[in-house]
């Protein structure tokens, strides 16, 4: 927008419209389109969520193997059941009488650093080992370089590996098996799936025992080679969980239970406070 002359008062029609400046949506009286694409042609071409979810957040389609890519990381991450507590607090909100929005909210509220955002440190562990190889390291020196820098900064933990819960989890083999048979067909690169097994056998070979990559590893693995920014990770978490988190609060609802906290009513926590005692006299 070009500026007003000195003086001159600013065109209030033009600051007005110019007031959210975004490429994502094209909007007016009958029309819609994403990114360029009208509403209706994405319709027709039963264009998916996932491919969608593309779009809005990378500015063009997928190809179909890195859509197919993106709806299985999305898919695999959708549940885990009340013992996660994003789930459990969707669970105990629906108790409190509260809408299924309301429910979704404060479930996905709690999708933090340590529930939640292990996806987006592990793409980030990722590239930071992708950077120091392209920096000159070797594999065996970038990914424990890599590890000592993750550490420092986050602690002992390394998101992305172990689980608190499967001795192996599950859905990452599955996971990676379709990220080796994209980077065959040429649709990613391959390289992040290495790093990623190169990180899970070092970090075994340190503990002496499997230390098996987990679904937040092998996402990361997914993102990264689709090339996602490292937040996005955790934003892709929140989108697939939240799939689960609809679900749990919707069955909750159904069982018509009042105020159901985290333990049954007949424990108490423990209590590790003062012992009885009496009130000073005031004054």
């Amino acid at each position: 927008m070009a500026a007003s002359p000195a003086g001159a008062a600013p065109d209030a029609r033009r600051t007005t419209e110019d007031w959210w400046r975004t490429s994502i949506i094209d909007m007016s009286p009958g029309v819609i389109r994403y990114r360029g694409y009208p509403i209706q042609d994405l319709i027709r071409e039963r264009v998916s969520l996932a491919q969608m979810i593309w779009l809005l957040t990378r500015g063009d389609l997928p190809t179909p193997g890195q859509a197919g890519l993106l709806e299985a990381a999305l898919m695999a991450a959708v549940d885990h059941g009340p013992q996660a507590p994003s789930i459990a607090i969707a669970r105990m909100a629906a108790t409190c009488g509260v809408g299924l929005n309301s429910a979704m909210a404060s479930a996905v509220n709690v999708l933090g650093d340590v529930h939640g955002g292990a996806g987006e440190q592990a793409v980030e562990l990722y590239q930071d080992i992708a950077a120091r190889i392209d920096a000159g390291a070797g594999e065996d020196r970038a990914v424990q370089e890599g590890l000592d820098a993750f550490v420092a900064v986050h602690g002992k933990v390394v998101a992305g590996f172990g689980h608190r819960f499967h001795p192996v989890d599950p859905r990452s083999a599955p996971l990676l098996a379709l990220v080796d048979e994209a980077a065959a067909a040429g649709e990613v690169d391959g390289r992040f799936a290495r790093i990623g097994r190169a990180v899970e056998a070092r970090l075994s070979a340190a503990k002496g025992k499997p230390i098996p990559m987990n679904i937040d590893g092998a996402t990361a693995v997914i993102y990264a080679e689709l090339g996602f920014a490292a937040p996005l990770a955790r934003g892709l978490f929140c989108l697939s969980r939240s799939v689960g988190v609809l679900a749990h609060a919707w069955e909750q609802t159904a069982q018509d239970v009042r105020i159901k906290g985290p333990i049954p009513r007949q424990y108490q926590p423990t209590y590790d406070g003062p012992p009885p005692r009496e009130v000073p006299v005031q004054g």
